[in-house]
């Protein structure tokens, strides 16, 4: 898995985190969406990391997904971040896979 994240995006991280040292997650959460395999990608930094994540170097920080989930990934993807929608977005050549995403400071 390839993901690239973009100079506006790790601007954007950078600002947010405000020198907090913790790691950079894609969640797919489904809760509230019915099923197991219907969710939404979000974006979170967390103090920790879990025994069933694995990291993916990107070209700024190793980024972790929940191994279990990568099935939901595209292989190539990118972090990017939109000034005139103030969000970050997941996408990919085939699609997108989140287009308006946020980034969740968790439990510092």
């Amino acid at each position: 898995m390839e993901i690239t994240i973009t100079d506006q995006a790790v601007l954007k991280i950078e600002e947010k985190i405000k020198g907090k040292k913790g790691f950079l997650k894609l969640k797919y959460n489904t809760d509230g969406c019915g099923c197991a395999v219907n969710g939404v990608v979000e974006l979170w930094f967390t103090p920790e990391t879990e025994d069933n994540e694995i990291a993916i170097e990107t070209n700024k920080w190793n980024l972790y997904i929940e191994k279990a989930k990568a099935v939901f990934y595209d292989e190539k993807m990118k972090i990017d971040f939109s000034n005139e929608a103030n969000c970050f977005r997941l996408i990919s050549p085939q699609q997108i896979l989140n287009g308006r995403m946020s980034l969740f400071i968790m439990n510092f």
